[in-house]
């Protein structure tokens, strides 16, 4: 098992900003609660979260170095009166899964998909279901995971 402090970046995409600060207060809590050193990074929503984890995954490759032992993405998408919900939805989870499988990187999707406003602050909130310390969780369960496997692949 990894005997350091798990590193975890954190990419919150911000275009719901209280769900994304309640989103995040439920993921730092996991992280200090674990002993995780981590950083956070903001982008415009919940699109530009695979991307921005790439970014920082060619940074990485670039100068060598193991910045990251996982990722957390954290956001929201409420739907509105277009399919653009519905894209946003499944391209998002699509970048992460692909990130996920194609680079063995513990990724964990806190990106909510919900009906409306109240049912995201619902599932955001530390009081309420905390979805963001849940994702937080899924990412130090799949460090661990990795870890077990002796798995050293950047």
């Amino acid at each position: 098992m990894n005997k350091t402090a798990p590193r975890i970046l954190v990419v919150e995409g911000r275009f719901y900003e209280d769900i994304g600060d309640a989103l995040l207060e439920g993921a730092v809590r996991v992280l200090d609660a674990a002993g995780a050193t981590y950083e956070t990074i903001r982008v415009p929503g919940a699109l530009e979260i695979p991307a921005a984890i790439a970014m920082a995954l060619d940074a990485e490759r670039a100068d060598g170095t193991r910045r990251f032992d996982g990722y957390v993405a954290l956001g929201c998408v409420i739907r509105g009166e277009t399919t653009h919900y519905d894209y946003v939805c499944i391209e998002s989870a699509r970048g992460l899964q692909t990130l996920a499988i194609e680079h063995a990187l513990p990724v964990a999707n806190g990106i909510l998909t919900c009906e409306n406003r109240e049912q995201a602050l619902d599932r955001a909130r530390i009081d309420k279901r905390d979805k963001g310390g849940d994702a937080a969780k899924a990412c130090l369960d799949m460090i661990d995971l990795k870890a077990s496997f002796g798995s050293s692949r950047p």
